[in-house]
């Protein structure tokens, strides 16, 4: 339907001599019934260049228009707005798009299928996944799902930071339980993680067991002064753990990239000596800088300390040109809110190795820290985890579902009260309870109408006529530029918000209305209109990894 009225503006542009590309067709959809199905400024966009007033202007494009079977009417607005009211005709041919489409309802082609990866979780192999972490699953889960869904070839990929002093500290600390050396003794390493899971490393070192990651085995040797073989199975058990959670989330990779496999056949080294031909380094205080500065840093950088280690970043800068080697035009990282300070450093060594990658490349999605809360009260500590509230965890407590609504709740960059109560609820005021239970109660309706979603057309449509039909009818249309949307601003909150809404809407209009009665042609018109919306909260709610149940 936008492309029918852009086309309509166009040819009307033709008529006045005026040629205008597609992107300065500006098309909205007005909250209020009142207002239309549809609307465009663009009246006022050309009121300089024809030199003639809005309104005069927009009085001219509709009378050249004129009557057309899918718009009862066209109506000039304020300044010189244009407003389109879809017919019964045009609501039958919106709603028919739904029918014959299906599944794939509101998914478009906007990314031509170009390739995208989109990085998300990444979390060190030292513990188990924390409640950030599921923020960042769920984000990054779902902007996968959406950009598929707008024409983008996705790969998700986990970037795990398996070495460095992190990782040291694991393979200390499952020492130390190895030797019954508790976290409260002297010897216990000072930076060493205290969580019950350490314990449960050790036992299963000790019994000597076998882990497979990714297709590769890791066997414990038992041997307790044996710190590489610790290092390895102690990663391979945290992966391990990882993966389950994260499949317990709904959420798999692509593919699972290693830090370490940056050390090897000398690809850092190779690096730093690329930037440093190139002229962006210096040495300082025995140490490698590398001059951000020159690339919008406030201050210039350490790569390489005066002991030879890299600073973080380096590696992540490795890991970036790796991924544009293998043909990313366009890369998403998803990443927790402390990671901004890495944002400017990383592209600086990108530019710094002069090699074509885009200023902008990565772009950034950055989630706020949650805060979790029950019974009135924030919760911080998991017994097992020792000092967080694990993603686990939290699965265990309210299910899978609402866990991910509402970590994608909000958008990324605001603060977020996780509220176990709420989400827990079988209440209107829990939000995912509330969409799912509406499209419950319209596979109950159909199924009491003895009627199949897959054999819906739309007949008499104009005895839909009522205020909540119409404006149910309006918002399910309106689904496809969600979706669009939510990808454009990489923020899956849109869809979530817009199935709340829509959610309501239905609930307000099965509170007022009967379905299964006397009059079959109005009775057909309503079951196409709630089975219409099915398949809107379906879709939206695949789009979100959420499941639809047709019974609660």
């Amino acid at each position: 339907m936008k492309k029918l009225i852009s086309d309509l503006i166009k040819k009307t542009c033709e008529n006045f001599d005026v040629i205008i590309d597609n992107q300065d067709i500006e098309i909205d959809r007005p909250k209020a019934l009142d207002h239309g199905d549809f609307s465009t400024n663009i009246a006022l966009k050309l009121s300089k260049q024809l030199k003639q007033k809005p309104r005069e202007i927009a009085d001219q494009f509709v009378k050249f228009i004129g009557s057309h079977s899918l718009f009862s009417q066209l109506e000039i607005a304020g300044p010189g707005f244009i407003n389109f009211f879809l017919s019964s005709e045009g609501h039958a041919a919106q709603l028919n798009e739904i029918f014959s489409k299906r599944e794939c309802y509101g998914q478009n082609d906007s990314g031509g299928q170009q390739s995208l990866q989109i990085e998300f979780v990444s979390a060190n192999p030292t513990g188990p996944l924390h409640i950030g972490h599921g923020r960042g699953a769920a984000i990054g889960d779902c902007l996968a799902r959406i950009f598929s869904a707008n024409g983008w070839r996705v790969t998700k990929e986990f970037y795990y930071n398996d070495a460095g002093a992190q990782i040291n500290n694991l393979a200390l600390s499952v020492q130390a339980r190895l030797k019954n050396i508790s976290p409260d003794d002297a010897d216990f390493p000072e930076d060493g993680y205290r969580g019950d899971y350490i314990v449960d490393i050790a036992k299963s070192y000790t019994q000597k067991h076998s882990i497979t990651v990714d297709g590769k085995i890791y066997k414990a040797s038992g041997d307790i002064d044996d710190l590489k073989n610790i290092k390895e199975f102690s990663i391979a058990f945290l992966r391990n753990e990882q993966n389950q959670d994260l499949a317990n989330f709904r959420t798999t990779f692509d593919v699972f990239t290693l830090e370490s496999s940056f050390y090897e056949n000398d690809q850092i080294k190779s690096v730093i000596q690329n930037i440093k031909n190139n002229n962006y380094t210096y040495e300082k205080d025995n140490a490698l800088w590398l001059k951000t500065t020159e690339f919008g840093d406030d201050k210039d950088r350490v790569m390489q300390k005066s002991d030879g280690s890299y600073t973080y970043f380096v590696p992540d800068v490795v890991y970036h040109k790796n991924k544009w080697e293998r043909g990313f035009i366009r890369v998403i990282n998803e990443q927790g809110a402390d990671h901004h300070s890495t944002i400017t450093r990383v592209r600086a060594g990108l530019q710094a190795l002069n090699i074509g990658i885009p200023k902008d490349w990565p772009e950034y999605v950055l989630h706020q820290m949650v805060t979790v809360t029950k019974n009135n009260e924030e919760v911080k500590i998991s017994k097992r985890a020792g000092s967080y509230v694990t993603l686990s965890d939290l699965i265990s407590e309210v299910g899978c579902d609402a866990t991910r609504y509402f970590l994608i709740s909000r958008k990324a960059d605001s603060q977020l009260v996780f509220d176990i109560d709420l989400a827990k609820s079988n209440s209107n005021e829990n939000p995912v309870y509330y969409i799912q239970y509406a499209h419950a109660r319209i596979c109950a309706v159909l199924s009491q109408a003895k009627q199949s979603a897959q054999n819906i057309s739309v007949q008499d449509i104009e005895r839909l006529t009522t205020k909540n039909e119409l404006q149910l009818i309006k918002k399910i249309i309106e689904f496809p530029d969600i979706v669009l949307l939510a990808a454009t601003e990489k923020s899956p909150h849109y869809i979530a918000t817009y199935l709340k809404d829509l959610a309501s809407d239905f609930h307000s209009y099965y509170n007022e209305s009967k379905f299964l009665i006397d009059d079959a042609n109005l009775k057909k018109s309503r079951i196409a209109l709630i089975t219409a919306i099915a398949i809107v909260i379906q879709n939206g709610l695949s789009l979100l990894g959420i499941s639809a149940p047709e019974k609660m």
